[in-house]
């Protein structure tokens, strides 16, 4: 768990610190995923720096999603990096997709043909 200075977030009069959760998908079926606690009012872009995940290799970097290789988004929706985080936000960043989903399964149909089973007929 990356901590922000938890010493002066917790300091007399200042506003609860914010916990957010950062994941990213760096492969297929893996994902990586960090808690960082931040002082309230920080942005998406401060979780991301915070979390550190963006320096690891092979993942995302701030050229990428600045090119749009990469996406930010929180609780599934894009979002703009400097968004104010609110408790609990889940930060994700997305891979931009490789091959347009309708188009693959139209390759697909056109190399296997329809050889699932139809309703109520059984496989011989």
């Amino acid at each position: 768990m990356a901590l922000a200075d938890s010493a002066a977030l917790k300091g007399a009069g200042a506003p609860n610190p914010v916990n957010v959760e950062v994941a990213v998908g760096m492969a297929p079926r893996l994902v990586s995923r960090r808690n960082v606690v931040l002082a309230a009012g920080a942005t998406v872009r401060e979780a991301l720096k915070a979390s550190g995940l963006l320096d690891q290799p092979g993942g995302p970097t701030w050229d990428l999603i600045a090119s749009g290789q990469w996406f930010v988004g929180l609780w599934g929706r894009r979002t703009e990096l400097d968004h104010v985080l609110r408790e609990r936000d889940r930060i994700e960043l997305y891979r931009g997709l490789q091959v347009d989903p309708k188009e693959a399964r139209r390759v697909r149909y056109r190399v296997n043909g329809d050889k699932r089973p139809k309703w109520g007929q059984r496989k011989s």
